[in-house]
């Protein structure tokens, strides 16, 4: 029988990233002469990927975008962000503990986000988490990706999961909307980034701190 297996969103979920993306996202700005975004805009900005996160900081400035320089300028923001994706981003409390609980309890761990394979990779690198998932997987590693649910099926199916004993873990629409479209149970964390309440989301359970974690998954009875 296949091993229990929990999924993670990395920004808002495992990391606490928003410095560096917005930071990002105000330097894209910066050079299309409109003005930065506050910090505090985070949690309505961020949490479905760089295009999206672009796309709302030109609305935010009133200005329009192309569909070719949407594409232009999320080039520019991957260019950009490679070299300042680490900066101030850190894991969120708890998280080493717990992946080190989920996997002593015999889970097989494994990451699902929106950014770019190769950057989530670098961050988790760089945060010295990367060996203790399976796969992670991008909004480029498929042709689909979040809140198709087949970004998290495949996922699973790659990490060697069975998605009848997985659970998601995320901070947003986007990840609680995956989950239940994919018809897999979703634990959502409430200090990440979401213009809605997750609770108000209807998650399967939401855990204040990552601490909790691995009972939420043993009261999901995966472990």
């Amino acid at each position: 029988m296949p091993s229990p297996i929990v999924v993670f969103d990395l920004d808002g979920t495992l990391a606490d990233t928003a410095g560096d993306l917005i930071g990002t996202l105000n330097l894209i700005l910066e050079e299309e002469g409109l003005e930065p975004v506050p910090l505090k805009s985070a949690r309505d900005l961020i949490g479905a990927g760089a295009k999206a996160l672009i796309a709302r900081g030109f609305a935010a400035s009133g200005r329009d975008l192309t569909p070719q320089h949407h594409e232009d300028l999320f080039h520019r923001f991957l260019d950009l962000y490679q070299h300042h994706l680490a900066d101030s981003s850190v894991l969120f409390p708890g998280v080493a503990d717990a992946l080190g609980q989920l996997t002593a309890a015999g889970c097989t761990l494994a990451v699902c986000t929106n950014k770019v394979e190769r950057h989530a990779v670098m961050l988790l690198e760089a945060l010295d988490a990367a060996e203790r998932f399976a796969i992670i997987t991008g909004r480029d590693t498929f042709a689909f990706h979040k809140p198709d649910p087949r970004h998290l099926t495949e996922t699973i199916t790659r990490a060697g999961g069975d998605a009848r004993r997985a659970v998601m873990v995320g901070d947003s629409r986007t990840d609680i909307d995956t989950a239940k479209a994919a018809g897999i149970p979703v634990i959502a964390v409430p200090f990440g980034y979401t213009d809605t309440p997750v609770a108000e989301l209807d998650p399967d359970l939401v855990i204040e701190h990552f601490d909790r974690l691995p009972g939420a998954v043993r009261a999901l009875g995966l472990i």
